[in-house]
């Protein structure tokens, strides 16, 4: 069976159907058994996994349609085909994933984010969302409607997402640049200067003092000059990747268009590392300094491990699933080296050092939450379960990964 875009999980479902219309989906969804859509395979676990039929979702790609102040979309458009698009009409998205080649069901649907205070997650651009239920009948749920924050961050468990309408804005430029040098010192004296720097900051880490602060900021005149330091950092010279990875990592120190410089990665390249995990855990960003001290504390235990860390911050949102529900969060991500055993083993440290400050996992990434922690921790996931029950009585969207996760009733 084929694997995830990084090759550290493998599919078992019994068949995997690839759709390019209604009447194709319709179709797969009156196969007999449980299904699931499937995207441009960027989760980390069984999330988009089943014993019966994947639908692929990513072959189906209608016209985009954009009008006014909102474009649809279909849900397996890739990022970086839709951005590219929206850029020849004038327009834009609040922020962008790391990632162009992801699409935009997934992506929404598991509350997946780019970094900045003041932007939300992904799923906050989404107005209205078109999905089709088991019996393949098609339903358009709307953010004034009851059922929009439970659907709206939705993992797939209540069906297949087709299509999605999302708000934009005049198009925009941003400049990217780098600050070597700055200290874990600096870092916790005052987190908030470090992630007010720019429109859209991430700290790169292995938890040393040799952290890369990578700054995107959105300029008016392409002639604007970043400032020369950073807490107790310089900027670097522009060569300098804060992912080592070489040329597929987007431009750094001359300004551009947005969706060329908000995701980090090209997409004419493969993006990250590739054959590695993820895992990702959001808190509140009042936490920030106490929680990265508590990690830094136990990473010489898991460094060894570890391509990268990386600290984004996402606004709060009232979307019942997002890891930044009602809550201004901080972001802390690890890109692990394809250690499964080895990467389980630091999730047990990592996961402990976070619980006192309520940490949620991002749902398409590598953790050992289980029902009972995560219900301690995502207020509405009950709610939000009983909203799925109601729409698949019949379980056919349950998978062993929602029950575990307790967004689903074991059948």
């Amino acid at each position: 069976m084929p694997q995830n875009w990084a090759g550290s999980h493998t599919y078992e479902a019994a068949r995997i159907v690839s759709v390019r219309s209604r009447d194709d989906l319709v179709a797969a969804l009156a196969t007999p058994g449980r299904v699931h859509a499937l995207g441009t395979r960027h989760s980390f676990t069984d999330l988009p996994d089943t014993d019966g039929t994947l639908i692929e979702m990513s072959t189906w790609v209608p016209p985009v349609v954009i009008e006014g102040d909102t474009v649809r979309v279909g849900a397996g458009t890739r990022y970086a085909v839709l951005a590219a698009q929206l850029e020849d009409a004038g327009r834009a998205l609040h922020n962008t994933g790391s990632l162009p080649h992801i699409n935009v069901g997934g992506a929404t649907a598991t509350g997946t984010h780019g970094s900045g205070d003041r932007n939300g997650v992904l799923t906050t651009a989404v107005r209205a969302l078109t999905f089709a239920d088991a019996a393949g009948t098609f339903h358009t749920v709307r953010r004034e409607d009851a059922d929009f924050a439970a659907l709206a961050v939705g993992v797939g468990a209540f069906g297949v997402v087709t299509e999605l309408e999302l708000e934009t804005q005049p198009t925009y430029r941003v400049r990217q640049d780098i600050y070597a040098g700055v200290s874990w010192g600096a870092i916790l004296d005052d987190v908030d200067a470090v992630t007010t720097a720019g429109d859209s900051v991430s700290v790169f880490t292995r938890w040393d003092d040799n952290s890369i602060v990578w700054i995107k900021k959105r300029v008016a005149d392409d002639a604007e000059q970043p400032v020369g330091t950073l807490l107790d950092g310089v900027l670097a010279d522009h060569e300098l990747s804060p992912l080592g990875t070489g040329d597929n990592v987007t431009p750094l120190g001359v300004p551009g268009v947005w969706y060329q410089r908000l995701p980090h990665f090209r997409a004419d390249r493969e993006p990250s590392y590739g054959d590695e995990i993820q895992s990702e855990y959001f808190i509140d960003r009042t936490h920030a300094a106490a929680a990265l001290a508590a990690i830094r504390a136990i990473a010489d235990g898991f460094r060894e491990h570890l391509n990268v860390t990386e600290l984004r911050t996402a606004a709060a949102d009232d979307l019942w699933l997002s890891g930044a529900y009602q809550r201004e969060s901080f972001i802390i991500h690890f890109t692990w080296l394809n250690h499964p055993e080895q990467v389980r083993e630091a999730l047990v440290g990592i996961e402990a050092a976070l619980a006192p400050f309520d940490a949620r996992p991002h749902w398409g990434k590598l953790h050992l939450f289980d029902r009972e922690r995560l219900e301690a921790v995502v207020p509405r996931l009950a709610e939000a379960r009983a909203v799925y029950e109601r729409i698949d009585p019949d379980g056919r969207f349950v998978n062993d990964h929602l029950v575990r996760v307790g967004l689903r009733e074991a059948r």
